[in-house]
């Protein structure tokens, strides 16, 4: 555990901090590509795309073929793609480019995290994925101030840089020792695991955050640009909102091991209602940045319970930890890509109160089965 988990958060921070570098890059390419704000969140979606498209692959792929070959051909996607996206001039390029590193990131998400929880006890995956997580947020941290560089340097030698790291991480994968490939259930029964209740509300519960993010993600950069922010000061205020999720989610999955998956995600859920309506409110930067951060801080209370929930959930009706995390990804998937193209699609038609309106119904909703909840609990929370 000891050398495998700065590996495994080492390849999710890269993973996260490519994704999030392209956020205060959209007002730069709706300015250069003349994108709306629909065409901005289908780029954004694209990569959510890819990891929708991979999810369940990239589980059975780690089951079968193994956890390690998994992670690296993860990484060899993103290096790939890298590349592409650096010198890509037209918007089609760029959708592609990110839809492959989507595939590459569920391949490193699945494989890396089954990699982590095969070698942890169960009463303590909380605080593992929380960690994990922590870690991946990391990145999301420094993507943005990534992604507010490339404004000011350019995207050739940013996502190049990106490239490089993707690589030298498939070297140090490549010296860890490896685990041997599990007896997969197989895809087809982890589409029938959704239908079981268990599995299907953990994979809401980690669903919900992920559509909020995905509607944050395009929305947030684009109103701050509206606001007069400077790509620069989107890329520093994004920083700065990630850090504050970084610090919660550790603390998040602690408090799921110790007083059950529920409990942080009703307080996240709770949040979530009350920053739904907040978010269309300011008309300043500084109120603005603000409510995004209380917005993330809410939604970043149940990411690790909720995905940890899942994997409990998965093991419970007999699935292996790859296929759990490859419903994981699914989830996020699904809702970020909804989130970032539905979100901005609808608020170009509406207003973009309209999107968060919705989300704040979508989270009360929740909120009131949650608290009414008898979901299975882990043992000795």
């Amino acid at each position: 555990m000891r050398r495998l988990f700065p590996l495994v958060a080492a390849v999710v921070l890269v993973d996260t901090m490519f994704f999030a570098a392209v956020a205060p890059l959209l007002p730069h390419y709706s300015d250069e590509l003349g994108l709306s704000k629909s065409a901005a969140g289908v780029l954004a979606a694209a990569y959510p795309a890819g990891t929708l498209v991979g999810s369940l692959p990239s589980g059975w792929l780690a089951a079968r073929v193994g956890v390690k070959p998994t992670v690296l051909l993860g990484l060899g996607l993103l290096a790939a793609t890298s590349v592409v996206f650096a010198f890509a001039n037209n918007v089609v390029l760029l959708d592609a480019a990110r839809f492959a590193q989507g595939l590459g990131g569920a391949c490193s998400w699945a494989g890396g995290l089954a990699w982590l929880v095969s070698v942890s006890s169960p009463d303590k995956r909380g605080t593992v994925i929380g960690s994990a997580l922590g870690a991946a947020i990391v990145g999301v941290l420094l993507g943005p101030a990534l992604g507010g560089l490339a404004t000011l340097l350019s995207p050739e030698v940013v996502f190049s840089g990106v490239a490089v790291l993707a690589v030298g991480l498939a070297g140090w994968a490549w010296t860890m020792p490896g685990t041997p490939p599990e007896r997969s259930a197989g895809i087809p029964a982890a589409v029938r695991a959704l239908g079981r209740p268990s599995v299907l509300a953990a994979f809401w519960l980690f669903t919900l955050p992920a559509v909020f993010g995905g509607v944050i993600e395009v929305l947030g950069p684009l109103r701050l640009d509206e606001l007069g922010a400077s790509g620069a000061a989107i890329g520093v205020i994004f920083l700065l909102i990630a850090g504050i999720e970084a610090v919660l989610s550790p603390f998040s999955g602690r408090l799921s091991d110790r007083h059950g998956r529920l409990a942080p995600i009703r307080v996240g859920l709770a949040g979530a209602v009350v920053m739904a309506v907040l978010l269309p409110l300011p008309e300043s930067v500084v109120v603005l940045a603000f409510v995004l951060a209380a917005s993330v801080a809410a939604l970043g209370a149940f990411w690790a319970p909720a995905m940890a929930l899942l994997s409990d959930a998965s093991e419970s009706v007999g699935l292996d930890q790859a296929l759990a995390f490859g419903l994981s990804n699914l989830a996020w998937a699904a809702g970020h890509m909804t989130g970032s193209a539905g979100g901005a699609v609808l608020a170009d038609a509406t207003t973009d109160a309209v999107p968060y309106a919705l989300l704040g119904v979508a989270c009360a909703i929740t909120l009131a089965g949650v608290m009414r909840s008898r979901m299975r609990e882990p043992a000795g929370a």
